[in-house]
């Protein structure tokens, strides 16, 4: 078997493709408890194919979680509308600005301003803070993290000066979908949404949850193939973590191996995306971050949020935002990264070719 299996991983590694029997057949092992030795291979592949464009380099993006008002409904997310226990918050123009100020002060060349569907944030607001930040800091890449708009918000924005858009679309599955969302969405509209994105000039950055409710290998594929499709800049993948407040509360957590699994995957068919290693994955286990470097991933988002509201974007149950998850203690994330080899960059981490 493992003589098959290692061939397959060798096929992607090649970027040869794969039938979808064989992938799915090839998933099926990894995930089980008895392919250790194969789940080594793969990670090993998956780091030489990041090397080959990256070597050992980890990209570092300040993270500004700046609203955690929401209009949606989404039944995995914690700062769902519906959630009446949130304690709501959305920084102001200066505040996000000192923000930005204290990562460049640590080196950071790129920001993530990620927030909800916020309605009492307008797009012009949102393009005002674009503007402000890319006139501050003119040498620092911009991400936006800020959901389903019209394409002229996108439009808006990306004049302001905002260089990437991360929107994962969660499931490339219909009926997936409709377990994890309510009827108010749709993934038509999700998926225009990334299109759009593209078109109009933004690195662009898809993705899912690993072991959300209803995931099956088939939902899987069917998110491999869009990927594969839509050829995003970025790709974020991390497990699905419950939330004690949504209804999805009792629901298993997505697990380590599946997570890195699909990292090394992902790699493999994505050689020189920009792929992040989640807060999510430390947040199931301590190492996490470091686990997810050596199955492939090349970029990690540290916190910049104000102390006083980190607690506060909880999107899952103890999502860690203090310790090596802060940009303050970049210097202990340095530390753990060169005791696996790797090292941090300052730069702003474009997606190669750009």
């Amino acid at each position: 078997m493992s003589g098959l299996i290692r061939r397959d991983i060798d096929l992607l590694e090649q970027n040869s493709g794969l039938p979808r029997e064989s992938l799915k057949g090839l998933l099926t092992h990894l995930f089980s408890p008895d392919a250790e030795d194969d789940r080594q291979y793969l990670y090993k592949k998956a780091r030489d194919t990041a090397a080959k464009t990256f070597k050992n380099k980890v990209y570092l993006r300040g993270l500004i979680e700046f609203t955690n008002y929401c209009r949606n409904n989404c039944y995995y997310c914690g700062i769902r509308a519906g959630n009446k226990e949130a304690s709501r918050y959305r920084l102001t123009q200066e505040q996000i600005l000192d923000c930005c100020r204290e990562g460049y002060a640590l080196g950071l060349h790129t920001f993530v301003l990620q927030g909800g569907e916020d309605p009492g944030c307008s797009a012009q607001h949102i393009a005002s803070l674009v503007s402000a930040i890319k006139e501050t800091f003119p040498d620092c890449a911009l991400t936006l993290s800020v959901g389903e708009h019209s394409h002229e918000d996108y439009v808006l924005w990306h004049n302001a000066g905002a260089d990437r858009f991360l929107l994962r679309h969660e499931t490339a599955d219909e009926g997936h979908y409709r377990r994890l969302h309510p009827e108010s969405l749709s993934l038509a509209h999700r998926m225009k949404c990334l299109y759009d994105l593209k078109s109009i000039g933004y690195q662009t950055g898809a993705g899912f949850m690993v072991g959300s409710p209803g995931q099956t290998i088939d939902t899987l594929l069917k998110d491999l193939a869009f990927l594969k499709e839509l050829q995003p800049e970025m790709i974020g993948i991390g497990p699905f973590i419950p939330h004690k407040d949504t209804p999805f509360a009792n629901e298993p957590a997505g697990t380590l191996i599946q997570t890195l699994v699909l990292l090394s995957i992902v790699r493999l068919m994505h050689p020189k995306v920009l792929l992040p290693s989640t807060t999510a994955l430390s947040t199931i286990v301590e190492n996490g971050r470091e686990l997810g470097i050596l199955a492939g991933a090349n970029v990690v988002m540290p916190n910049l949020s104000p102390g006083s509201v980190r607690k506060k974007y909880m999107l899952y149950n103890n999502k860690r935002s203090d310790g090596s998850e802060a940009a303050q203690h970049i210097d202990e994330l340095d530390a753990r990264f060169r005791a696996i080899g790797y090292e941090i960059d300052f730069s702003r981490g474009d997606a190669p070719g750009l």
